[in-house]
């Protein structure tokens, strides 16, 4: 399906109130801001972070210590943190961060929040109470999950992820390419299949226990912002915790802001950064500028009347030439001696070589004799394909117009 500009005229937003005590968001990229997100957010500048990655209390809601059954005590998430006098109380806490992330969201941006069956359904109705359009849930299923020791229930294996653009008029960054190549050519699934937080990965205290009840894996994280964020692009991470997020983000080239209210967490979040690893080479980050160049093929140069049947291309010396044909290939000789192929494999011939680059290898001639690459016109082309890709809400609703037919809905806007 043809990507389409949009029709559609977003309203101008209300003037945002200047932040009190202002926080620059660049000034501060790398850092870990203590304090409580609400408080901290509300002085970051409005349409200031790419993403937000976040993992907010789940409010389990433990009426007291759980016990294996040898009577063993489970290291379950009992920190104050996650505790709430009653649903209210927390939908109150979910409106008011989740609202402060949406205005320092850029119009392009998403979010990405994870929780448990304790608290995901309150949090996908908070994000659409909101404004924010969602995109995908995705399952991360648990390798090793903790069994239910009374097997009164089923193994709890998942948590769920919700990932939302800003709103429906919001064009945003999918790198489906990525993806799919660390998926082995294949495109990637809403369900991933990743190994919980545990061995040198996972942080200890003093004592040999966990230092953080919820320290999400970092092949998670990674995950998440090779989905939907460039290099250079900044993170925030309200709940930043340990430092997950700042870790995966140092390695793949992105920025980050943390902010996370424990001075202890703080403390270790900020000695694991240290010594984080960073992506030593840009380059090994990825092509993410050659994944929004739409892929053209010769025959459309063709069809478009760029090269008209007949046109005679040549190697940069003029010593070889070939003809356009009407199916997109190219022929040389006549008679017996005729021969066809791609522009590539006719390069080949030419050439004498093992391999051969057709689009700069074959030239057009002007009449004062200059030879240009075929290239330069594949390159125009491309430029007057390259229009603004779908909007969130017309993704899904082209989407829906293409169930239950032959061809296949476009996943999402691919940059």
């Amino acid at each position: 399906m043809r990507r389409r500009r949009s029709d559609r005229t977003s309203a101008p937003s209300p003037a945002e109130p200047a932040p009190i005590d202002p926080i620059d968001p660049d000034a501060v990229a790398g850092s870990v801001l203590a304090g409580d997100c609400i408080e901290v957010m509300r002085r970051l500048p409005a349409g200031s972070v790419d993403m937000i990655f976040a993992d907010p209390p789940y409010n389990l809601q433990l009426a007291g210590p759980l016990h294996r059954p040898n009577n063993s005590r489970v290291a379950a998430v009992e920190d104050a943190w996650d505790k709430f006098p009653d649903f209210a109380a927390y939908d109150a806490f979910t409106h008011a961060w989740m609202a402060e992330a949406r205005r320092v969201l850029k119009p392009q941006g998403t979010i990405w929040v994870i929780g448990s069956y304790h608290n995901i359904f309150r949090v996908g109705a908070a994000i659409q109470d909101l404004g924010f359009w969602i995109l995908n849930d995705v399952i991360w299923r648990k390798t090793n999950p903790m069994p239910n020791f009374r097997g009164r229930r089923f193994t709890n294996a998942h948590e769920t992820l919700i990932w939302a653009a800003r709103d429906a008029r919001t064009r945003y960054r999918f790198n489906y390419k990525a993806l799919k190549r660390l998926n082995d050519g294949l495109q990637m699934r809403s369900d991933w299949l990743l190994p919980i937080c545990s061995g040198p990965e996972r942080l200890k205290d003093g004592e040999g226990r966990k230092a953080h009840a919820t320290q999400k894996p970092l092949a998670l994280l990674y995950r998440v912002l090779q989905a939907a964020t460039a290099p250079g692009d900044l993170v925030l991470d309200p709940f930043f915790g340990t430092g997950s997020t700042g870790v995966a983000a140092k390695a793949l080239g992105r920025r980050f802001i943390g902010i996370e209210r424990d001075p202890g967490y703080v403390d270790l979040a900020m000695r694991r950064l240290a010594e984080a690893p960073e992506t030593p080479d840009p380059k090994l980050l990825g092509g993410d500028g050659v994944e929004r160049e739409p892929r053209i093929a010769f025959g459309l140069l063709v069809e478009t009347g760029l090269l008209p049947v007949g046109t005679k291309l040549w190697d940069r010396q003029a010593r070889h030439s070939v003809k356009v044909r009407a199916d997109g290939l190219v022929e040389t000789g006549r008679g017996r001696n005729a021969a066809f192929g791609s522009i590539h494999q006719m390069g080949v011939k030419a050439s004498g070589g093992p391999s051969c680059n057709g689009w700069t290898f074959w030239h057009t001639r002007a009449r004062n004799g200059t030879l240009t690459p075929i290239d330069e016109l594949r390159r125009r082309l491309r430029a007057e394909m390259a229009e603004e890709p779908l909007t969130a809400a017309e993704e899904d609703a082209a989407e829906e117009n293409a169930a239950g037919t032959d061809i296949p809905a476009p996943l999402s806007v691919t940059t």
